[in-house]
């Protein structure tokens, strides 16, 4: 034993341990004892609160951990979306940049279009040439007339939508409405309002400018394998049983013909073109000129003419001005279609504004457009 000099914890002796009686000891030790106890007690308490908040302190730390690693995934997503976002900037001022540019080219055409429309560039106004098929009926005696071709004029003038042309009786009514340039129709249809209620729109009036045909050359080519039949009798017949007799006929070599291709009536002339499969078939026919053909119990004779196709070589033009047509352009849209050009007939047609009687008014409303169609003056 060591002497109470050395020992770790002192403790007085208990008042019970001075008598130095069994009984004393014998209390003193079950205190001891029952104080040892407690001292386990504590420990292990102290020992599952330790494991406690080392299970805690793992647990805080892979929380940590995994907010750390989760922090640095969002942060990457942050910058690949920062990224991104900067790159799509880029790309949309790139695409509004190439907008605007294509915005300015298509005004800029529009505008262009919109000036050759209203008869700033003539050639808009060009007629068309459709393709004609004609036949040659006769001899022409005087060598001038075999240059000359006859054109009815058929011109169609594009009208952009708030816009309308006015045809008057009277060239000079026309006339004096171009040069007011600038009217103010009234849309009160007439009646009698008030000042305060009255609705008053402008237009500006502008001159109708065209481009006609003045010379036409045509160059003429004879085709190889085509023929034109002519001189066909009336025999009541649906002309495709008349066109299947003709084929029979021109397809057989002892009749002079051969495979025939294609066959057709030219439009309101009671003729017929053959095509031949093959060259070497219409010349021989052509240069016979007629030909007896057997068609049902009859036998007819037919002439054969040579099919020439012809191709526009030359075209001159020369500008005109329409004399009683004027061109209303800046009409709003504030009424519907019937009613605005009810207004402006009404308006026009009074002598007291410097119109005169209407021959004919057509109007597109704003957002529209249409296609006038001139044809020669008669008077």
């Amino acid at each position: 034993m060591d002497s109470e000099e050395d020992s770790f914890i002192r403790l007085p002796p208990p008042e019970d341990l001075r008598d130095g009686t069994p009984e004393c000891v014998r209390r003193e030790i079950e205190r001891c004892q029952e104080l040892c106890r407690a001292l386990e007690q504590d420990q292990e308490k102290i020992q599952a609160a330790k494991e406690d908040v080392e299970q805690r302190t793992r647990e805080l730390r892979e929380e940590g951990e995994l907010l750390h690693k989760n922090l640095e995934q969002q942060m990457c997503l942050n910058i690949d979306k920062e990224r991104s976002c900067q790159m799509d900037f880029i790309l949309a001022k790139e695409e509004n940049n190439r907008l605007r540019q294509e915005k300015q080219m298509l005004k800029k055409k529009l505008e262009e279009l919109r000036k050759r429309v209203v008869g700033e560039d003539l050639v808009m106004m060009l007629p068309a040439l459709p393709e004609k098929k004609m036949v040659f009926k006769g001899l022409v005696t005087n060598k001038e007339d075999m240059n000359k071709l006859t054109l009815t004029p058929l011109i169609r003038y594009p009208l952009l939508g708030g816009s309308a042309l006015v045809t008057f009786e009277k060239a000079e009514v026309a006339q004096g409405i171009v040069e007011a340039k600038e009217h103010t129709v009234e849309l009160s249809f007439g009646e009698e309002l008030e000042e305060l209620d009255r609705c008053r729109v402008r237009v500006q009036a502008a001159p109708v400018d065209l481009l006609l045909p003045s010379a036409l050359e045509i160059s003429l080519t004879q085709s190889s394998r085509t023929i034109l039949v002519s001189d066909l009798p009336h025999l009541g017949i649906p002309d495709e049983v008349l066109l299947d007799k003709l084929e029979l006929f021109f397809s057989k070599t002892k009749n002079g013909g051969g495979e025939v291709e294609s066959r057709e009536f030219l439009d309101d002339s009671g003729q017929v073109v053959l095509t031949f499969a093959q060259d070497g078939v219409a010349e021989p026919l052509i240069a016979k000129g007629h030909i007896q053909v057997l068609i049902g119990k009859g036998k007819y004779d037919l002439k054969i003419s040579p099919c020439l196709s012809g191709d526009v070589a030359n075209l001159q033009l020369q500008p005109c001005r329409c004399p009683r047509t004027v061109l209303l352009s800046g009409i709003p849209d504030v009424l519907g279609a019937e009613p605005m050009r009810d207004t402006l007939e009404i308006h026009f047609q009074k002598a007291s504004r410097g119109g005169g009687e209407v021959d004919a008014l057509a109007y597109v409303p704003a957002g529209q457009w249409g296609v006038a169609v001139f044809t020669e003056d008669a008077g």
